[in-house]
């Protein structure tokens, strides 16, 4: 049976007892739901962590049911869209300092989802190469950015 982003998505919020909206729209790499509720600060969590939990579940339960399930990006009312936003442009900001003053700058510590949106915001950057790197005594990982030479 073909995995059903929408549905599965829909019944575990069910089940948790929101009561939401759910639209899903294709992307290059998977599917983007997006959940329209009034509740949303619940939905997001802390620093996007709920909802980081909760794309995960999904994704999880879609490749239990198909292995070939379309991988799934959860959003709420707009925030991936606009963390994504404030990351780049912190991304674009950091580059622009390299390059200026070719100092190597590192970025706070992120999640793979996060530093995956940094390398491909900066991939084409012909001053600026970027890495990931283990933050040292923890299990975290950052990006530095440094010219390219």
């Amino acid at each position: 049976m073909p995995a059903q982003p929408k549905a599965t998505l829909e019944k575990i919020l069910e089940l948790l007892g929101f009561n939401v909206t759910v639209e899903e729209h294709p992307l290059d790499d998977g599917v983007l739901l997006d959940v329209k509720t009034e509740d949303s600060g619940r939905l997001i969590g802390r620093q996007g962590q709920a909802l980081s939990d909760l794309q995960y579940i999904t994704n999880r339960l879609l490749f239990q049911q198909d292995a070939a399930a379309p991988k799934v990006m959860v959003d709420v009312g707009g925030y991936r869209a606009q963390a994504r936003e404030a990351l780049v442009k912190r991304a674009q900001d950091a580059a622009e300092k390299v390059r200026r003053w070719g100092d190597v700058v590192e970025l706070e510590p992120l999640s793979a989802f996060d530093r995956r949106i940094v390398h491909q915001a900066l991939k084409d950057d012909p001053g600026v190469e970027t890495k990931s790197v283990e933050v040292e005594g923890t299990e975290k990982k950052a990006i530095l950015l440094r010219p390219k030479h």
